[in-house]
């Protein structure tokens, strides 16, 4: 079969190969892919030499399954699903049951290839901060994937929404998403939050842990900063509040699947603003990576 491997003599570390089919576990189903997303993530693990050469990359898959889970867990021959997997960018992959959803006919497969990586981190977040109903959460990095489906996901649990971009233009479309205040870095956010999801890290995580209120939570989720947080002395000292490193746990399934139902329901966006063939993934990785993305980029699985 053809996957994207890892290549660092490629345009973004990237190229189009014959690998083995793959083989799956008990628990785990085949599916055809018919579309795959990129995270900053997969692409760093690919340039910064992190991932050997003739490596498949790739966590975002929406497909058709061909295999069944040989244990009867998972869904069966023929279903629509999308995938939390670890060799996405391939024309199989196998997918772990409990990280798959079947996705309603209403929803294009392209659409659903999203929400794996960036919509289960927002739903993840948001819920580890507790609570936000009649709240005011903070989102950092508003404009990227994790970003935009967080204010959605804020929104629609009730909160007010601060969504904090790098520029005015990068603002666009977030109002209209539910975000009730935008602004450019942290400035003109005059009252303390209750919650901060935080994609940017560096000295604005230091800013922003400053306008966090008592009994606060804030989630450190990703890091496009690429600069260290110094926190000045005693800024974590006075009223209880919480910095938590996050990662993605527990049944990605049931996470992809209220997703997928918000989306078919158009209560959720699935912000797909990049879409072409995954010969052009080196495109795509260069608009990432040059911050000319607001949402996601999909690769279409020849």
């Amino acid at each position: 079969m053809r996957a994207l491997v890892v290549d660092p003599q490629a345009p973004a570390a990237l190229r189009l190969a014959e690998v083995p089919e793959p083989t799956p576990a008990p628990a785990q189903a085949v599916i055809e892919v018919h579309h795959a997303s990129i995270n900053y993530g997969e692409l760093n693990g690919a340039r910064s030499g992190q991932m050997p050469p003739g490596a498949v990359l790739g966590w975002d898959a929406s497909g058709v399954v061909v295999e069944a889970a040989a244990d009867g867990s998972g869904p069966p021959p023929g279903a629509r699903v999308v995938a939390f997997a670890s060799a996405a960018w391939a024309q199989l992959a196998t997918v772990d049951a409990n990280a798959t959803a079947v996705v309603p006919t209403a929803v294009d497969l392209a659409d659903a290839a999203a929400l794996p990586v960036a919509g289960v981190t927002a739903l993840q977040a948001l819920r580890a901060g507790g609570p936000v109903l009649g709240k005011r959460v903070l989102v950092t990095g508003a404009s990227g994937g994790v970003g935009r489906y967080a204010v959605q996901l804020a929104a629609l649990a009730g909160a007010t929404v601060v969504a904090s971009v790098g520029s005015a233009a990068r603002g666009e479309g977030l109002a209209e998403l539910g975000a009730d205040q935008v602004v450019v870095g942290l400035t003109g956010i005059d009252q303390p939050v209750d919650v901060i999801l935080d994609n940017v890290g560096g000295p604005q995580l230091v800013e922003a842990w400053g306008l966090l209120a008592a009994g606060g939570s804030l989630q450190s989720i990703g890091w496009t900063a690429g600069e260290p947080a110094t926190f000045p002395p005693y800024a974590t000292v006075g009223a209880p509040k919480s910095l938590t490193s996050f990662t993605v746990t527990g049944n990605r399934g049931a996470d992809l699947a209220t997703l997928v139902t918000l989306v078919a329901e158009g209560s959720l966006s699935a912000e797909v603003c990049w879409r072409g063939s995954w010969d052009r993934v080196a495109e795509a990785a260069q608009a990432l990576f040059g911050r000319r993305l607001t949402g996601k980029a999909v690769l279409d699985v020849g």
